[in-house]
């Protein structure tokens, strides 16, 4: 018997609130294997990682307009939150990570991935850069304030990666649980600067400025797109996966400033 240690309970517990939000607006299906409906048509529930945050409300929009009596609803979190969602049965029909990885350790509960996007770091940093960080090597400065994602978050292990392969050591004043509590962290003033997505520090103008990462020093993430094995409504889910790769979808990935898968 598997002992149920402090460590499980915090968990279980973890889950247990992560799994509220998507119960209170999951849909009422009755497991017809992909016919369930809402009163007033299909509700798709989409689990997103938090940096398609404001690109997926664009694309939810577009869908439901060309696909009409199909409410698109999103749940947005880290990657790493997400899977927890997922492992304890929540009741969703799409999941979108930040990492194949993540996707890949939920092979079991999901269909074939698709990458739909690319994305890469940026350095976020105040308005107008007042601490003049311009580079990685700046970050190991043990007077800049610096705020990381969790290693457990998709950028928080991308981070990592480019870091170590410069030989740098960060130590984060704080650690988040998703990219854009890293991005919120520097707006506010609460760091000096923090390794976010390009398409996080590009959404917040006037707010953050972005400093680029040379291509050789930085990480290429990958976002794919499944279907959940659970989903009460299969074949809409398969075309909402399928509806992303399309070029309305792509387009509005691009203009979001994602690149091509």
């Amino acid at each position: 018997m598997t002992a149920f240690t402090p460590r499980r309970a915090a968990t279980a517990v973890l889950a247990a609130a992560l799994l509220a939000p998507l119960a209170a607006c999951g849909s009422d299906g009755d497991g017809d294997g992909g016919k369930a409906k809402t009163a007033g048509g299909t509700k798709l529930t989409v689990l997103a990682a938090a940096s398609l945050t404001d690109v997926f409300a664009e694309a939810g929009k577009a869908y439901e307009k060309s696909h009409p009596g199909t409410e698109v609803v999103f749940s947005f979190a880290g990657s790493q939150e997400l899977a927890a969602q997922v492992k304890q049965g929540a009741p969703a029909d799409v999941l979108t990570t930040a990492d194949t990885r993540t996707m890949d350790d939920l092979r079991a509960d999901t269909g074939k991935p698709t990458v739909i996007a690319r994305n890469r770091l940026v350095i976020a940093t105040g308005e107008g850069n007042p601490k003049k960080v311009g580079a990685l090597k700046d970050l190991a400065d043990p007077k800049l304030k610096v705020v990381l994602a969790a290693s457990e978050v998709p950028v928080g292990r991308y981070s990592k990666q480019v870091l170590d392969r410069q030989h740098l050591t960060v130590k984060p004043v704080s650690q988040e649980a998703n990219v854009r509590a890293v991005l919120s962290k520097v707006e506010l003033g609460e760091a000096d600067a923090g390794i976010v997505y390009r398409t996080d520090a590009a959404g917040a103008p006037g707010k953050v400025d972005a400093v680029d990462i040379p291509d050789a020093e930085n990480a290429i993430a990958s976002y794919p797109a499944a279907t959940l094995k659970e989903s009460q409504h299969a074949d809409a889910a398969a075309e909402f996966v399928r509806w992303l790769s399309t070029a309305p979808a792509q387009k509005i990935l691009r203009d979001g400033g994602f690149q091509k898968p």
